[in-house]
């Protein structure tokens, strides 16, 4: 059984090999989308522990992305991290303002990645 299900949302394929990847290596079951709108019916459909929400996505961005999962009744409770290469300043807070719970900047780091996923999760209170 799977520690908890992620659903990451990232238009880089390459990103998604590899964050996969480690999330697999560690126990994770991870559901993959290359866009928001179908990273909303995977949400829909296999309703994830945790979203991991790119902020640069193609037609609509990880912010509107965040903003209409919290919109959406059911998903609305669903933790989501921004994973962004956004790291200006300003950028953390515009993704926490837009919903986000939290805030990881690319590049990943993998040694540090499964840990920041389980303490995200482990801020979630159980449904």
């Amino acid at each position: 059984m799977p520690k908890a299900n992620i659903l990451y949302i990232e238009d880089n394929p390459d990103n998604r090999i590899l964050v996969s990847r480690v999330l697999q290596a560690e126990g994770y079951a991870v559901t993959l989308a290359n866009d928001g709108p179908s990273g909303l019916v995977a949400a829909r459909q296999r309703r994830p522990d945790l979203v991991l929400m790119d902020i640069n996505l193609p037609e609509v961005d990880g912010y509107a992305m965040t903003e209409l999962f919290r919109a959406t009744p059911g998903l609305n409770v669903i933790p989501i991290v921004a994973l962004t290469a956004n790291v200006m300043k300003g950028d953390r807070e515009r993704s926490l303002a837009a919903g986000c719970n939290g805030y990881i900047q690319k590049p990943i780091d993998v040694d540090t990645l499964p840990t920041q996923i389980a303490e995200y999760l482990a801020r979630t209170p159980s449904a």
